[in-house]
């Protein structure tokens, strides 16, 4: 193969590996929008107040949800979102009394806005740089590939072989 098919070659292989990161970029980006937004929330009262209650911690035994514990303060908090639902209160209103009523130590994820949302987003980030700094640093180390080898070469391979020989024919030791 000559130095220009070889040129051409590798520029084809790299225009096909952009053509994946190209792909892959907006797979990525529609996954991470999903996962921000979600769904648009449970359809029925029960659904609204088991989602309600599955954002804040048990403020008795704090390992578990309101809506897994069977604490008498998760079932009282679970009543008074069942009694807001029914009201006619929005789930970020019900959020909202929560949190001023406990505070936001009993969120079991941290709102995901202003600085705490830098909470959620800097691993991803982290991680598709990190991605990005490999993919880069074996696309650098897979093209240097071999060397190609020069008669040079090949005369002090030849060379240090023949050394070598005479040596074991001589009965000397080659090793130092």
């Amino acid at each position: 193969m000559t130095a220009t098919a070889t040129t051409i070659a590798v520029r084809n292989e790299r225009k096909r590996n952009h053509l994946g990161w190209l792909v892959l970029i907006p797979v990525l980006l529609v996954a991470l929008i999903i996962g921000v937004t979600g769904s648009r929330g449970p359809r029925t009262n029960t659904d609204r107040v088991n989602s309600i209650a599955s954002e804040f911690k048990c403020p008795t035994c704090r390992s578990e949800s309101v809506e897994t514990s069977n604490a008498q303060t998760a079932r009282i908090i679970r009543a008074d979102i069942a009694r807001r639902v029914e009201a006619g209160q929005s789930d970020d209103e019900i959020r909202a009394f929560l949190i001023s009523r406990y505070g936001q130590d009993l969120l079991l994820t941290p709102a995901s806005t202003g600085a705490s949302s830098l909470v959620w987003i800097l691993p991803v980030v982290a991680l598709v740089f990190a991605v990005a700094g490999l993919a880069v640093a074996f696309r650098r180390w897979h093209a240097k590939g071999e060397g190609e080898i020069s008669d040079a070469d090949r005369r002090l391979v030849d060379a240090a072989m023949k050394v070598e020989r005479s040596h074991t024919r001589t009965g000397e030791s080659s090793g130092d």
